[in-house]
Formats: C-alpha cells, structure tokens, sequence
C-alpha cells in the first residue's frame, strides 16, 4: 500500500496540516518539523498525489527545462520547440543552465521537490540517475537527448548516438578516408566532474567498432574532446603538430567543426583534400561554411516537441510516466567537407 499523507504525520510526529504546509513550500513552517517532514518523505517514499494537487489548485502551470550550455545553438532549437509545445497546453518554461555541474543540476531540480515547477525536462545529464531518480516523487521528469544507462521510472527522447557515429565513420572508409581521427563533446570516457556519459561512450564505441571491423587502426593520440569553437581551432593546431597526422576527423558537434575549418583555411590547409570534417547536429550554420559541412542532422525540433509533448501528457494522465525511450532518426547529410 502506498503512504498516505497520514502515515507521513504519523512518522514526524506532526499534523497532517504541517505536512501539507512543508509539501507546498509554507513559507512559515518550524525548521526543525519541515525537516522532520521531509526525512519521514524520502523514509516512506511518498508521493503527493498530483492529480489531487492539482484540485487543489497547486499546479504552477511551469516546466523547467535544464540545459549544459545555453549558448549552444544545438540546446537553442530543442527548447524553442519545447516552448512551442509549452505554450499551446497554456504553460510556460523556464530555462536553466547547468553549466555542466553536477551541483547546479540538483540545484534546479530543487524546484520540482518544492512544488516550483509541475515538471523537469532534462535535455542533459550531469548527475548519475541514482541521485536524480528520487526526485521522481515529487513529479515527472522527461529526458531528451542525454540519458543514463539505468534509466528507470522516466521517459526519454534522443538518437541512437551508436548508430550515427558507425554512419559517419562508414562514409568516410567508402570514400577512402582511413586515418580517422575522433572528436567528442566530452571526453570520451567522462564528463566534466568526473560523471560518466552513456552518450560519449556510445559515440566512441561505434567509431571505433566501425574502424576495427574494417581493419584500421585507432590511434591514442588521435582522439580530442572538446564543446566549442576555439575547441576546434585548437584541436586543428593540435593535429597539425602530429607526425602522423590523420587524413580526416569526426567532431562531436558542428560548433567544433567549425572552429576548425576556420583554423585549417588560416593555416592553409585545404578541406577535405588535406583533411575531412564531418560534424555532429545539422546546424544551420553548417550550410553557410566554405566548404559546407557534411553532418548528422539531429531532428532537433522534433526532439523537443516529442519531449514537451510527452511531459504534458504525463501532466495530465499521471499513470502513463513510464520508462521508455523514443529514437528519432538522424540521417548523415553529405555535403563538401568530405
């Protein structure tokens, strides 16, 4: 049987009335009973009843969206389209900006446990789902793009990251590329902090099962990381000081394509016949580069609209907040750079 508010006042030792004054964020609440209530909470594993919250008249009609970077035009098309969706269903969205720190994430997700916001969409993932998980009690969470490898109790919405990168990797070996250097947007292993990346790790692993399937070498030194434009300048200087320098490079991201490009034509180096770039996200900006930009095309506003729209329908039907992961599908768009 599930804990009623009851059992949760039985448990602090407190009126039921307190408990409902600490579930809905009372501003004037003794320290000592809202902690008392908020650790007979997480003991119990309650649950406010969301359809009953919102009789009551608590929803906020407010969805936080929590993004890594802010700035990135990738994260911008995603959460344009969420507002979109948002906004039809008469609701609004807040944006924030981990920065990639495990701390600030939780700190966001503060306001899904303080009844801030009805529901988090996380279009990336810092902290691993064992810390986030809990937070499912006190509403829906909904991830696009990143996600974890145990993901349990929450809907997600991305692309099989594997997948695309063996499609890359396959069109650079058919058009005779066979040094291939490899890019992410974060090191290959790890994230910032220390926080492991499913999403890194897949992208790698089919690159590199891709290269050893077709009998190629990977090489140690020909693997980088990094998220932005001076990323990819630095990481085109970095290869330029190789002795065995590839023949061409897959980036993580269209932003570090860029930056190299930008690099290679100020150090004269001709693209792709001195070097291929295959990028990642379809950017709009990859079709303004000189040469224009051979990339994955992440369906970026389908992503978000698929995300938004899956978390209004767990607003309204409670029972349907499941795991499950949707795939949309990310086509390689080839264009001059290779």
């Amino acid at each position: 049987m599930m804990p009623t508010i009851k059992d949760v006042a039985l448990k602090a030792g407190v009126s039921r009335s307190t408990v409902s004054r600490v579930l809905n964020d009372h501003p004037y609440v003794d320290e000592k009973k809202r902690k008392a209530v908020q650790e007979a909470i997480t003991e119990l594993g309650y649950s406010p009843n969301s359809s009953a919250q919102r009789l009551r008249g608590t929803e906020t009609k407010t969805i936080a969206v929590l993004v890594s970077r802010i700035v990135n035009p990738f994260f911008s098309a995603i959460v344009d389209a969420m507002d979109e969706v948002a906004a039809a269903h008469s609701y609004r969205m807040i944006l924030c900006n981990t920065r990639g720190r495990a701390d600030q994430e939780l700190h966001f997700l503060e306001l899904l446990r303080t009844k801030q916001v009805d529901g988090v969409i996380l279009a990336s993932i810092v902290n691993e789902w064992d810390t986030i998980q809990p937070y499912l009690q006190y509403g829906p969470i909904v991830l696009c793009n990143e996600y974890p490898r145990d993901l349990t109790g929450a809907p997600n919405v991305t692309i099989n990251q594997k997948e695309a990168m063996v499609t890359i990797t396959e069109h650079l070996l058919e058009k005779g590329y066979s040094s291939i250097a490899y890019c992410n947007v974060y090191d290959v292993s790890r994230m910032p902090g220390g926080i492991h990346s499913p999403l890194a790790e897949d992208r790698y692993m089919g690159y590199v099962e891709t290269m050893k399937k077709a009998g190629k070498s990977v090489q140690s030194n020909w693997r980088f990381s990094g998220h932005s434009v001076e990323d990819g300048k630095r990481i085109l200087q970095d290869i330029l000081r190789l002795d065995n320098r590839p023949d061409a490079v897959i980036t993580g991201s269209d932003e570090i394509a860029s930056g190299m490009i930008a690099e290679a034509k100020s150090q004269n180096i001709a693209i792709p016949s001195d070097l291929a770039i295959v990028g990642f996200d379809n950017q709009p900006a990859a079709t303004l580069l000189e040469p224009q930009l051979t990339t994955i095309h992440q369906p970026t506003f389908e992503m978000g609209k698929t995300a938004m729209e899956i978390m209004m329908n767990v607003l309204i039907n409670p029972s349907e907040m499941r795991a499950s992961t949707v795939y949309l599908k990310a086509p390689l768009q080839i264009r001059e750079s290779t």
